[in-house]
């Protein structure tokens, strides 16, 4: 089996979050200064390890392995959530360097934008299989200033370039290291999660109309608040899912917003995003079932006029059996009794690069499950293992 470098792979990871340091994390929002000269710096390491590196029009960064194959695609992301932490993403992406490094056949992406800075989210794994338009990107804007997607582009200096796609039957699979976000892993002292799925998100928006009025001159009685709508049909919401959910389910209001927003007018609309998450296709149709009973009991009850648009509606992603049985066998020599299958539940670039060939996930612990903070934290022996896991994985299912 294959020996990481461990220290190399360690000094690799502090490197890289010195750029765009935010406290203990990171600040390096996509297409930012900060996240293009990571995505060079990233470009120099992987020409460091023989790989061919480019940077394609949609910012995604790839290291193509040069000898023969069968070859493996590992990688994740390097942007971050804003004022987040220093793991997520760019574990996966120099888990792949690790890798290359060690002298494993695989290829090296990090995706663009997985972390939505941009409407639409997940612009590079979308891009290189083909599923992200020139119509889309035109559309979209930025989540944080309203940037237009072309001129973000441009700014960063990838206007004009091409936007790469992945070579059919090229790759035997995709490897995707990741921090857990969780405490699963922690609450049990276990080291290793080998990840099952990972769950769909279907997304909404709850819109209510109501009616415009003085927050003083109309009585209880008249009003037609359309906050207060919003407001019971979620605590209905919330009272109800838990009889039909799994065992892993959640569900978020990301959103509510009010018109016209002030302290002494009656909001006369509310729009809501909301969304839920599970990894199996009929719990997720029985929550929808059940989203639109409770939306047709409010419309019974309620002065305010409730509807209800489906805003996205992924698919769940099921990780590879033999995939799978890699990193459990490897899993088992390298960390025995400290690891545990589970699923995912959050989004990953490996759920749309399922599309075009099979993926596995594995999982470190999180300390305290903080993610999308600054705070986030894994300890270094744990991310070395688990490093050293998938290398041992990799060779087991390149010679399987």
């Amino acid at each position: 089996m294959p020996r990481i470098d461990a220290e190399r792979f360690l000094r690799d990871l502090n490197e890289l979050r010195k750029i765009g340091a935010f406290k203990t994390g990171v600040h390096r929002p996509t297409y930012s200064p900060q996240d293009m000269e990571s995505r060079r710096w990233l470009m120099e390491r992987l020409t460091e390890c023989g790989l061919e590196a480019t940077i394609d029009g949609i910012g995604n960064v790839y290291g193509r392995h040069p000898g023969p194959g069968p070859h493996l695609l590992v990688g994740s992301h390097i942007e971050s959530q804003n004022q987040a932490g220093w793991l997520d993403g760019a574990l996966g992406v120099m888990t792949g360097v690790a890798l290359a490094r060690a002298g494993l056949p695989v290829d090296v992406c990090a995706f663009a934008d997985e972390e939505g800075h941009f409407e639409g989210g997940f612009l590079g794994s979308r891009s290189i299989i083909g599923e992200l338009s020139e119509d889309e990107i035109d559309a979209s804007r930025s989540r944080n200033d309203g940037q237009p997607l072309r001129e973000a582009l441009a700014a960063a200096g990838l206007a004009g370039k091409p936007r790469m796609q992945l070579e059919p039957g090229r790759h035997k699979g995709f490897f995707e290291m990741h921090i857990e976000q969780g405490t699963n892993l922690e609450s049990k002292g276990l080291r290793v999660g080998v990840v099952t799925g990972i769950v769909a998100i279907w997304q909404w928006l709850l819109r209510f109309e109501g009616q415009q009025d003085h927050a003083g001159g109309t009585t209880m009685a008249e009003r037609r608040d359309a906050g207060l709508s919003a407001v019971r049909l979620l605590a209905a919401i919330d009272a109800e899912f838990p009889r039909v959910c799994g065992e892993r389910s959640t569900w978020t209001t990301g959103r509510i917003s009010l018109e016209p927003g002030a302290p002494s007018i009656i909001p006369g609309s509310a729009e809501v995003l909301f969304q839920f998450r599970d990894v199996s296709i009929p719990v997720l149709e029985r929550m929808e079932a059940t989203l639109r009973s409770l939306l047709q009991e409010s419309n019974r009850r309620e002065k305010c006029v409730a509807s209800l648009t489906q805003k996205s509606r992924a698919t769940p992603a099921i990780c590879d059996p033999a995939m799978m049985a890699a990193l459990e066998a490897a899993a088992a020599e390298e960390a025995p009794g400290a690891w545990t299958t589970m699923p995912s539940g959050a989004g990953h670039d490996a759920q749309y690069i399922a599309k075009r060939m099979p993926v596995a996930m594995l999982f470190t612990p999180s300390i305290g499950g903080i993610s999308h903070h600054w705070a986030e934290d894994t300890k270094e022996e744990d991310l070395a293992l688990c490093c050293q896991v998938v290398a041992s994985a990799a060779a087991k299912f390149l010679a399987a």
